[in-house]
């Protein structure tokens, strides 16, 4: 069989069906490497130019647990072979921790939420210094707003873990972050970065809701999506194209992404009423959103091929 150019690494054949379509229109020689059912060898030569990752903090959530630490073995012997591979291995590692990104923008300067990690709520009682309530409970490792609630109490959080331990899953890692209000008119921003450069910036407006995956699949613009996150009973989120986003607020994007290493991916960021500007998550899995890039006038697939060609052309033969 013969070697493709390029081979996407996903674990959401959903998610990545408008990327697929518009790779085939362009005549890229791709394969799809679906990372939840999935076996690699340390003597087998990498097999295409390019390698790209699309595959998803989120996956234990669809019963996909699997894929997540398979994704992570693969791109790091991938590169260790000399592969290139985007959005690699230390940019799936920082998606995967949302401590450690919470540290990473820390040590940019950004004004990032306090955050407070723990794997014992017995433990997490002794940093009451560093707790105000109420609170934003969320799993290291994140992926569309699951399992994200606000808490006002030591007491609360320890009756959710022991109410349901398997809580604690995938990898037994929580934070505890400052809850930052914002205007729930205006809502959260969302900035898509391809190649260091902003593509578009989206207004979203939340409704309550902490599952914000800006695919159709999940959030559609009429309708319910099919989505298998659990979430509040409140209306779906609403997206807008944002294109007065001021511009320090895109600099210090493109710092996190410069930072970070990200090729592809998303920075989010709220306003608070006391005027703090709060970056708080960074996406590596980027579920670009058709309609909110339409009022840009353009495609945001096309423009992910693009992205990906100049790529291809770049790899020394």
């Amino acid at each position: 069989m013969a070697s493709p150019d390029l081979i996407v690494l996903h674990e959401h054949p959903e998610w990545q069906k408008p990327l697929f379509a518009a790779l085939r229109a362009r005549g890229i020689a791709f394969e799809a490497f679906d990372v939840t059912k999935a076996a690699f060898s340390n003597v087998d030569a990498p097999r295409a130019k390019l390698y790209f990752n699309q595959a998803s903090p989120s996956a234990y959530l669809r019963g996909n647990t699997r894929a997540v630490p398979l994704a992570l073995a693969y791109m790091r012997t991938l590169e260790r072979l000399g592969a290139r591979v985007l959005n690699g291995a230390d940019v799936f590692a920082l998606e995967l921790s949302k401590s450690v990104q919470a540290t990473l923008l820390r040590t940019l300067g950004v004004d990032t939420p306090r955050s407070v990690t723990f794997n014992d709520t017995r433990a997490l009682r002794e940093q009451a210094r560093n707790i105000r309530w109420p609170a934003v409970l969320k799993p290291d490792q994140g992926g569309s707003g699951a399992r994200i609630q606000v808490v006002e109490s030591f007491e609360e959080v320890d009756a959710i873990f022991d109410r349901d331990p398997s809580v604690w899953q995938p990898d037994n890692l929580f934070l505890l972050q400052e809850y930052l209000p914002h205007d729930p008119e205006f809502g959260i921003v969302r900035m898509e970065f391809l190649g260091g450069e902003l593509l578009y910036a989206m207004r979203v407006v939340t409704h309550g809701r902490f599952n914000l995956c800006p695919s159709p699949v999940c959030n559609p613009d009429d309708g319910e999506g099919i989505c298998e996150i659990p979430d509040t009973p409140a209306p779906p989120p609403e997206f807008f194209a944002y294109p007065e986003v001021p511009r320090e607020a895109v600099e210090t994007a493109k710092k996190i992404v410069r930072a970070a290493g990200l090729d592809v991916g998303g920075i989010e960021y709220l306003e608070t009423p006391d005027g703090r500007r709060v970056f708080y998550d960074v996406n590596a899995n980027s579920n670009l959103r058709p309609s909110v890039a339409e009022a840009f006038g353009f495609d945001p697939f096309e423009r992910v091929v693009d992205f990906l060609e100049a790529q291809l052309e770049a790899v020394p033969a």
